[in-house]
């Protein structure tokens, strides 16, 4: 897992400063060999990405929402191992909330943009199981909102 760095510069993208938490909790509570990931908004230049699927967001960027919300859960993962790459050994599962319409029902497509990028990033690793859950509204506006659990090796 060692080689995370690389494969953020091959796929363009910058390993984000992890979101200091907006309420009465932590980010990451590691407990019997796993990370308990809070959820992770989208960030696009600083800024919260904000919409509504289905409404005033398409597919295609939710897509993208996703993907930066699981960019943000790398870089909790990242601060929570020291930076050891090596100590994570699977990524368990996400689970991934979609601020939708009532009539859009592509949530899991929607979700795709987390998963596939944490594929990329760690490979079989990366596989997961996975919610997709289509939802009302999420906190400050945001599209979509990605929490996980991830299995570390002990420090």
């Amino acid at each position: 897992m060692s080689d995370i760095a690389a494969k953020l510069a091959a796929l363009g993208l910058d390993l984000p400063k992890p979101a200091a938490p907006v309420a009465a909790y932590v980010p990451v509570v590691e407990q019997g060999g796993l990370l308990h990931i809070s959820g992770q908004l989208p960030f696009r230049d600083g800024q919260v990405v904000t919409g509504r699927l289905g409404a005033d967001m398409d597919e295609a960027t939710g897509y993208d929402a996703a993907r930066r919300c699981a960019l943000m859960l790398v870089a909790q993962v990242g601060q929570a191992v020291g930076g050891d790459w090596s100590r994570v050994e699977k990524i368990v599962k996400l689970g991934v909330f979609v601020n939708s319409d009532p009539g859009f029902t592509a949530q899991p497509k929607v979700a795709n943009g987390a998963s596939e990028l944490m594929e990329s990033l760690f490979g079989e690793a990366g596989r997961h199981a996975r919610s997709a859950v289509g939802v009302s509204v999420l906190p400050l506006g945001a599209a979509v909102e990605v929490d996980a659990i991830v299995a570390v090796k002990p420090a």
